[in-house]
C-alpha cells in the first residue's frame, strides 16, 4: 500500500487494471460484461442500487417480463460477476485523466485504468449557489483528503446522508466544525463539539479569506467547507470532459471528450430505458476495447 497524498492511497498498485467501469446499473453490468468478453481486466465500481434499485415493475426489457428492478440488478450483477468482474461498492468522487492512463478515487482509495467508462445512471446533483465556482478555493467533497489544510481552524460540513456524520466526526479532531444538514438524516452520532446550524443550505459566497453559508435562517462563516453527499455531480466527477445541459457530451462510439473515456446509460440522457441502457453498455465496451488495442500498455 503506497500512500500518494494525505488520507489517499493506491489499492494493490502491482494490480493495473484495463478498463475501470463507474456504475453498477444496467449500463454498467453490460460494459462489464463485453469488456470481459473482450478479455479485458476490468474494475466495476458502484454505490447503491440507483434508479433500478427502486424500480417494482419492469415490462419491456426483453426475456425478463414482469421482472422488478433488484431481481434485474441481481441477474446483471451476478452475470458480469461470473464472466470474472471484479466489484467494489464504493462512491467514485474523482475520475482523473493522467495522460494516458486514468487515476480514479473511490472514497479515500485510488484506483488505476488504462480507460474507463462512466454508467453512473440518472444522478442529478443540485448544486448549491456559489458551491462549484468555489471549488478548490475553500469548498471540498473529501474529508479524509483536505481536512489536514483546515488543522487548528475552523469548518462548515454540509451534509445529506448519515456517512457524511462519520466524517465530520473525523474534521472535529482537527478542527471546529460547524454542521449543517442539506437532507434531513440521522445526527444522533455526532461528537458533543460540533455545532449544528440551524435551517436549510441555501448558498456559499467567499468573504475575504473566508467561507460563508447562508441558510433560511441565518448564516455561518468559516475557513472553509465540506459538502458530503452520497452522490458526485457529473461536472465534478471528470471535469475536464465537455458537456452541455449540464450532461456529459458522446460522439457515435460514446467517447467523451477526454481519450480513453466513454460514457452510456441513463448519464446521457433520455429516453430512460433499461434496454437502451444495455446496448450502450455494450458499445461503450466495444469502442473502449478497440481504443485500448492501440493505447500504449502498462
Amino acid at each position: 500500500m503506497t500512500d500518494v497524498l494525505p488520507g489517499w492511497r493506491y489499492i494493490n498498485p502491482t494490480m493495473k487494471h484495463d478498463l475501470i467501469i463507474v456504475g453498477g446499473g444496467v449500463a454498467g453490468c453490460a460494459a462489464a460484461i463485453t469488456a470481459r468478453q473482450r478479455n479485458l481486466e476490468a474494475l466495476l465500481i458502484y454505490s447503491g442500487g440507483g434508479a433500478l434499485a427502486k424500480t417494482r415493475r419492469i415490462d419491456n426489457y426483453p426475456g425478463f417480463p414482469q421482472a422488478t428492478g433488484p431481481e434485474l440488478l441481481e441477474k446483471l450483477r451476478s452475470h458480469a460477476r461470473g464472466m470474472g468482474t471484479e466489484f467494489k461498492s464504493q462512491l467514485v468522487r474523482r475520475v482523473m485523466p493522467m495522460g494516458e492512463r486514468f487515476s480514479v478515487l473511490a472514497d479515500n482509495d485510488i484506483y488505476e485504468a488504462r480507460a474507463v467508462i462512466l454508467a453512473t445512471g440518472t444522478s442529478r446533483v443540485k448544486l448549491l449557489p456559489g458551491e462549484e465556482a468555489l471549488v478548490g478555493q475553500g469548498v471540498s467533497y473529501c474529508a479524509t483528503c483536505d481536512g489536514m489544510f483546515y488543522r487548528g481552524s475552523e469548518v462548515i460540513v454540509v451534509g445529506a446522508h448519515e456517512e457524511a456524520v462519520e466524517e465530520a466526526n473525523y474534521l472535529a479532531t482537527l478542527a471546529r466544525v460547524i454542521y449543517c444538514l442539506e437532507k434531513t438524516h440521522d445526527t444522533s452520532a455526532l461528537v458533543e463539539n460540533i455545532q449544528i446550524l440551524a435551517g436549510k443550505p441555501q448558498g456559499f459566497e467567499r468573504r475575504g479569506d473566508r467561507i460563508v453559508l447562508t441558510t433560511n435562517q441565518g448564516e455561518a462563516e468559516a475557513d472553509g467547507a465540506f459538502v458530503l453527499r452520497p452522490s458526485v455531480a457529473m461536472t465534478q466527477l471528470m471535469p475536464e470532459a465537455a458537456v452541455e445541459n449540464g450532461a456529459i457530451t458522446v460522439d457515435k462510439n460514446l467517447a467523451t471528450s477526454i481519450p480513453g473515456a466513454f460514457a452510456a446509460g441513463d448519464i446521457l440522457g433520455p429516453p430512460l430505458q433499461a434496454a437502451k441502457a444495455a446496448g450502450e453498455g455494450t458499445v461503450a465496451a466495444i469502442s473502449a476495447a478497440s481504443y485500448l488495442l492501440k493505447a500504449p500498455t502498462w
